[in-house]
């Protein structure tokens, strides 16, 4: 879909917020905060002003913006912060330093965790603390927690390696109970990782008092060197606590979800808060009934969005009732395995934040909604002229197919798949031509069809969903070839070719033995020009991928059974494939690294597939 941006720049409200840039392949490449996004965002894009030369080398990268609202400067400051960390944009410069933002990690996983320093987070066992602003603090934090609860700092693997080697430094100075030599059970080692983790958590009081008591002593008795290192260890761990927030400092997480209605459409807002911070939001476009109530559509829509996403937060705050909270609230708890909690917030900051998303849900619903009649056209409303114009009814499904190959060298099928208009790419399937010799593709095509409506047929995964409309590459002759295929298999499915002019451009659908020419301006044939590309691309890509990785190979490689030692045999021992398929299974048996399992492998393929098909 085109981006005007233009037109959306009229559109860009005087309310403060974050603006994200994105560009052609819709990588975020800035974001940045306004106090005015219309004056703000229109900036990037005035000639007249001076901009620098990094806003220069960006601008004309820009493919389109996006932006979220929120109610303060002071709100759009922390998003900002949190979606730079989180997206790590190309020209953020100052901000883009992971150094400047560490965290504190603690290896919960393993038998006998540690704490450790980290720059990034990673998807591992381990709990993440952070991002913090100053690193000398974190540092000195870890040495403040290793010291408080005696946590271990080597990188033995613990229990494997208890007793292999003498305690170390920090065993003397009393600094660490050596579980390296079992000294301290797993349980109560464990006793104090869960108080460091209940320190890291933000319970610091008690650590505080006991410092500043222990700092007094020092001084009372002239320790004062001693005092200011406790001085110093308060100040960190101070410094520590000192979190960007843009939400209460619990530090759970949770989904913020908000719906805005305008007759029969309606956007639904999600705003993701993770360890306490707005990381990020989507928003979902939904088609709707003119009776339906923003708690019928949202309870609508929160089934079918956790329906399928990976991951339930602990808990979800909604922007209006909704009739089925308990049984919800039942069924996300079976989902994530803890109990989640729905509620409808009605003061605080918890009700500032639903209607800051409720407020941007309704933003995009007004600005959108000839995006959303657009999309619809090139998509659906595509479908629909694809279907009056070969007079078929419920088109749904569309699947494409193409070869590839070099002279006819290891020639590979691609089959696409397209629902209500869009790429529906898991269904997508990539077949080796295991029968066809040479460039013939009418064979191969023949060879790819049988192969897949066979599977069809039978049911079996991923080939079970039969298309509404077949499309092939060409025109009469590929259109027969499956026509045939499907007539063997007994199945009635209309099938369509896309011709090509001589410049290699579609120029219109051959169906039911007449070429019907197409307004090359309409959605329809947009989409069928994206499908055959789709098709054509999926194939060379599968040829390429097998060229690049050195998989071309001897068609002996696909034989169940047969490996180097074999396949080497055969080629010495037979003059070619030919020879080898018009061997009996007792010539095969009398080569040395042959059983007569084997043999019968090498036999029972080439006859199977002598017809054309695998």
């Amino acid at each position: 879909m085109v981006f005007d941006i233009q037109e959306e720049l009229k559109k860009l409200p005087a309310k403060p917020g974050v603006y994200l840039m994105h560009d052609a392949k819709d990588t975020i490449i800035y974001v940045g905060k306004a106090i005015s996004l219309k004056n703000r965002v229109r900036q990037y894009f005035q000639s007249s002003r001076n901009k620098g030369l990094k806003i220069e080398q960006m601008v004309p990268q820009i493919a389109r913006f996006e932006y979220i609202v929120t109610d303060s400067e002071l709100e759009a400051l922390v998003l900002e912060c949190n979606l730079i960390k989180e997206y790590r944009p190309k020209y953020n410069t100052m901000l883009k330093d992971d150094k400047a933002y560490p965290f504190i990690q603690v290896t919960v996983g393993e038998a006998y965790p540690r704490i450790l320093f980290a720059r990034r987070m990673k998807k591992d066992k381990s709990r993440y603390f952070g991002p913090y602003t100053s690193a000398l603090a974190v540092k000195e934090t870890i040495e403040l927690l290793r010291k408080l609860y005696l946590i271990r700092s080597c990188n033995r693997s613990l229990p494997k390696e208890i007793g292999n080697d003498r305690p170390c430094l920090y065993y003397h100075i009393k600094q660490c109970k050596a579980p390296c030599q079992g000294y301290i059970s797993q349980e109560e080692y464990r006793k104090q990782v869960d108080k460091a983790l209940d320190f890291l958590g933000g319970n610091m009081k008690g650590v505080l008092k006991d410092l500043e008591e222990k700092m007094l002593t020092a001084s009372e008795e002239l320790r004062f060197e001693e005092a200011l290192e406790y001085r110093d260890l308060i100040e960190n761990v101070k410094r520590i606590g000192e979190r960007q927030k843009i939400t209460r400092s619990d530090g759970e997480d949770k989904d913020v979800v908000a719906v805005e209605v305008d007759k029969k459409d309606a956007v639904a807002q999600v705003f993701f808060i993770r360890d306490g911070k707005l990381i990020g939001r989507e928003h979902f476009y939904l088609r709707v009934a003119d009776e339906d109530t923003r708690g019928v559509i949202l309870q609508s829509f929160i089934k079918q969005f956790y329906s399928g996403t990976p991951f339930i937060p602990r808990e979800l705050m909604l922007s209006d009732e909704i009739e089925e909270q308990e049984v919800l609230e039942e069924w996300l708890t079976k989902k994530r395995g803890q109990r989640v909690h729905i509620r409808i917030p009605k003061k605080g900051q918890q009700e500032k934040l639903v209607e800051l998303a409720q407020r941007n849900a309704g933003i995009i619903l007004n600005q959108d909604r000839e995006k959303l009649k657009k999309e619809e056209g090139r998509t659906i409303g595509a479908m629909k002229e694809i279907e009056n114009l070969l007079s078929l009814k419920g088109l749904m499904r569309i699947e494409a197919y193409d070869i590839s190959n070099v002279s006819g060298f290891q020639s590979v099928g691609s089959m696409v798949v397209y629902e209500k208009g869009k790429p529906k790419r898991a269904d997508y399937r990539k077949f080796r031509i295991k029968s066809v010799k040479g460039p013939n593709d009418y064979a191969s095509m023949k060879e790819v069809l049988t192969r897949r409506f066979r599977r069809g047929v039978e049911q079996d995964s991923g080939f079970e969903r039969l298309p509404d409309l077949i499309m092939m590459d060409g025109g009469r002759g590929q259109v027969n070839i499956a026509l045939e295929v499907l007539e063997e298999m007994g199945l009635d499915i209309p099938v369509s070719g896309m011709v090509k002019d001589d410049k290699h451009r579609t120029r219109g659908l051959y169906f039911d033995n007449v070429e019907i020419p197409i307004d090359k301006d309409s959605e329809g044939f947009k989409l069928i020009t994206r499908i055959q590309d789709e098709a054509h691309r999926f194939a060379i890509e599968y040829h390429r991928l097998l060229r690049s990785k050195g998989q071309v190979h001897s068609i002996l490689d696909d034989i169940p059974g047969i490996g180097p030692t074999r396949r080497k045999e055969l080629m010495r021992h037979f003059q070619g494939i030919d020879e080898i398929k018009a061997a009996t299974v007792e010539d095969l048996s009398k080569l040395s690294s042959m059983n007569e399992k084997s043999a019968k492998a090498v036999y029972e393929f080439f006859h199977e597939t002598s017809d054309g098909i695998s």
